[in-house]
């Protein structure tokens, strides 16, 4: 054995006493070792008999066994048992490799320079078993946790992991029996306030995952309401670019899937209140910011009940109310013309209903089920109230601003 792996050897035992330690340290949900004596002598143990496979298998360059892979695979399914979170694999993943790290770089330099060679060989052992190890582990994990959490609760650790990129989102995926993308629209829905339990919400975003068979999750908010979070599988041909806080001229609109709105409308059935959806794409590595933009636009969006038919609007549908809502001054204006519409008949559906028909008037008389003459009188209102003809390019331009930003709920 040449002299960095026996040094490496030597080390065995003191290197697992502080791995173990630092897992008590820095990963809350080992604290229990400190109170457990039987549950860390067997995470000792097993941090020791790494250590020893490792040296006695990285000189030649051999490959974990079966033997050793099933060993890797139990203490995965062990820590689940344990009742430890989808979060933990990640979390010593990433507090083992830097103490490994760490292991080699202490050995290399008790040799005074030396071991060159040796430290190559293991570095590149160490990848390449590596990744066998930490699918081994992780399958272990998962298979345990599919036993012990709910469904809808495992499709929730598979839209977080895409959402983080996490490693973990495949093997997640192949629990949960859902087919990964390349791209997403990221869609989130925002509920406001409801009377809803959390039980019955559960079993509705149940029967939207395997109704629609993508990755969903709800996000309760301290308010009573909360988000649905649903990645919608697309084309890939309009992604924003990677670091965009929101899409530039220059890049493609956001895509909506046509399957956006079945999933809207099953939604807002379901949950029975006004909701309001915004969307935004990108690669599956880069979904967080993706999220970002989406819940912005979710925010600026008009709530809307499924009768009026929820749709998913995309940053080019709201920018000019994200402007204005980061402009305090323009913001209190528009909201003051608002309360100008208030003593008038049904002014503000009037005018969503003209705008959101192109301001054609027969389809939003149609739509209103009113006389043109009486659209024409509510037209006619609205410019005594505001002093803005709700058919002019201004009007236009401040009105439809002053629709959205009341029907979002952002002035309540």
């Amino acid at each position: 054995m040449s002299s960095l792996f026996a040094e490496l050897a030597r080390q065995e035992a003191a290197n697992a006493r502080r791995e173990v330690d630092t897992y008590v340290r820095e990963i809350p949900e080992f604290a229990f070792l400190d109170i457990n004596s039987r549950a860390r002598a067997e995470t000792l143990e097993y941090a020791r008999w790494l250590r020893r496979r490792t040296v006695e298998l990285a000189p030649d360059g051999a490959s974990l066994t079966d033997d050793d892979l099933a060993h890797i695979t139990s203490m995965g399914a062990a820590r689940s048992d344990a009742g430890m979170s989808a979060a933990s694999p990640r979390r010593i993943l990433r507090v083992h490799t830097a103490l490994m790290l760490r292991e080699l770089n202490e050995a290399a330099e008790a040799q005074r320079g030396g071991g060159i060679d040796e430290l190559m060989r293991i570095m590149a052992w160490f990848t390449a078993q590596g990744e066998r190890g930490i699918g081994a582990y992780r399958s272990g994990f998962l298979t345990v946790l599919r036993r012990r959490m709910p469904y809808v609760a495992q499709v929730a650790l598979l839209t977080r992991a895409l959402l983080s990129d996490d490693p973990a989102a495949a093997e997640l995926a192949r629990l949960v029996e859902l087919d990964l993308a390349d791209h997403y629209a990221v869609t989130v829905v925002r509920v406001p306030a409801h009377p809803l339990d959390d039980r019955y919400l559960e079993s509705e975003t149940e029967a939207l995952v395997k109704a629609h068979q993508v990755p969903v999750m709800w996000c309760p908010a301290d308010d009573g309401g909360g988000e649905l979070v649903a990645l919608l599988p697309t084309a890939g041909d309009a992604v924003p670019s990677a670091g965009d806080a929101a899409p530039r001229p220059s890049d493609g609109p956001d895509e909506v899937p046509e399957s956006a709105p079945a999933l809207l409308h099953d939604l807002a059935l379901a949950v029975g209140r006004p909701c309001a959806a915004g969307t935004a794409t990108a690669p599956r590595a880069r979904l967080a910011d993706a999220l970002d933009r989406a819940r912005r636009v979710s925010r600026a969006a008009p709530l809307r009940r499924a009768s009026a038919g929820v749709r998913p609007y995309t940053f080019a549908d709201v920018f000019v109310e994200l402007a204005v809502a980061d402009v305090p001054s323009t913001d209190h204006w528009l909201r003051t013309l608002a309360r100008h519409l208030e003593p008038g008949p049904d002014l503000l559906v009037t005018l969503d209903a003209y705008y959101g028909h192109d301001m054609n008037r027969g389809a939003t008389a149609a739509a209103l089920n009113v006389h043109p003459r009486t659209l024409d009188y509510r037209l006619r209102r609205v410019r005594e109230l505001t002093g803005i003809d709700p058919g002019s390019t201004h009007g236009v331009r401040v009105l439809t601003a002053v629709v959205v930003r009341t029907l979002s709920g952002a002035w309540r």
